[in-house]
């Protein structure tokens, strides 16, 4: 791996949009980064958010945050952070809290659904929730339950929860095993899985264990601890980031009705002895198109796509908690062929990561005070 050289500025600036736009107000945190590509600036668009966990854009270039503690927050052009009334009342015990958010594919051009993520308490537990609800001033309103895991269980943590929408209209949501290592292997239950609904929270005819008893119909991967970074690529393709134990953090391709072998398989050890967990492979189950070094803690995932990185096109940007890295991966077909450090620890704990309308490339830091930062093409 490469590490980027960086020239720190605390210099203020009002930039505009890479393209037609609004301004908007920003503040440079690294004037020049140098990859193998590109030479890039830091920015950060908004800060004063509290654990921010989700980032989506609306269609006027504003963009909704969800913060872990249970809010909602819009952020306008001038970064400008308002927290709107009538999200979820979640519980936020461990890692829980208010979770995804994403628009319907549609929105904006008959649909207004914004869908979002959630940890409900409930029978001495917590279950992975699936909501949705539309903007009103705000607000949002009209919230409404599509999906509720099918067990509440006490661990507060492994809670997965990202969302990314299919080329067929269809929905990708993960639910991590919640603690409970063996809950991945069994097909009976949702935890440790990748799930495929419907934009109102059904099962297609169409998933891969409809027509298995012993299999729960939303299923659509099994045998995954964590996943934390979902992305849907131009090409139709799922891709997944998910925690490892103790190291041995993964990059998944998703393919319907494939166990990806957790914990039978796993490159990670325990916590306790510093062991190895499971095999390196077995048949049956999938191996990972790529295991990060040492303790990445991946969150967020996006392809880059557009003309802004041109040399990154079809590129994997994947976000890391522990390790405050933004690595970048360049696929041929399922092998990474190159990886590169982009960021080491200028913004902390790498929550998610988007890929603007304007080209640009968004990141949530994970903190009490947290930011929106973007990355743009130095002058």
């Amino acid at each position: 791996m490469h590490s980027p050289r960086h020239a720190l500025s605390t210099a203020l600036l009002l930039g505009g949009a890479l393209i037609a736009g609004p301004a908007v107000a920003a503040e440079v945190v690294e004037e020049r980064i140098i990859t193998d590509h590109h030479e890039l600036r830091l920015e950060r668009v908004a800060s004063g958010l509290t654990h921010p966990w989700s980032a989506a854009e609306l269609p006027d270039g504003q963009w909704l945050v969800s913060e872990r503690p249970g809010r909602l927050v819009r952020i306008d052009a001038q970064g400008e952070v308002t927290r709107l009334s009538g999200a979820p009342k979640v519980s936020t015990r461990g890692q829980g809290g208010l979770l995804d958010v994403v628009l319907h594919p549609d929105y904006g051009e008959g649909s207004d659904w914004v869908y979002l993520t959630w940890s409900q308490a409930g029978n001495g537990g917590s279950a992975t929730t699936l909501s949705r609800g539309r903007l009103e001033g705000d607000a949002l309103v009209d919230l409404e339950t599509l999906f509720v895991q099918d067990r509440f269980s006490r661990p507060g943590r492994h809670y997965g929860s990202r969302l990314a929408w299919l080329p067929d209209g269809t929905l990708l949501m993960s639910v991590g095993e919640r603690g409970s290592p063996e809950r991945a292997q069994d097909r009976g239950d949702h935890a440790g899985s990748v799930l495929r609904l419907t934009a109102e929270g059904e099962v297609p005819d169409d998933n891969p264990f409809v027509d298995d008893d012993d299999a729960r119909p939303e299923l659509f991967t099994y045998g995954n601890r964590n996943p934390q970074g979902l992305t849907v690529a131009a090409d139709g393709t799922a891709w997944s980031t998910e925690h490892g134990p103790r190291t041995g953090d993964e990059l998944n391709r998703l393919e319907a009705g494939v166990n990806y072998g957790w914990p039978e398989v796993s490159r990670g050890n325990d916590y306790a002895t510093n062991r190895p967990i499971g095999r390196d492979s077995a048949p049956g189950m999938r191996d990972p198109v790529h295991v990060f070094a040492g303790r990445f803690a991946p969150s967020g995932l996006a392809e880059v796509t557009g003309d802004t990185f041109t040399a990154w096109q079809g590129h994997l940007l994947a976000g890391g908690l522990a390790s405050e890295r933004l690595v970048r991966l360049a696929l041929d077909g399922d092998r990474v062929v190159e990886r590169e450090v982009i960021l080491e620890g200028e913004i902390g704990r790498i929550r998610d990561v988007r890929l603007g309308r304007d080209g640009a490339l968004y990141l949530l830091s994970d903190h009490a005070d947290g930011g929106l930062y973007r990355l743009v093409p130095a002058d």
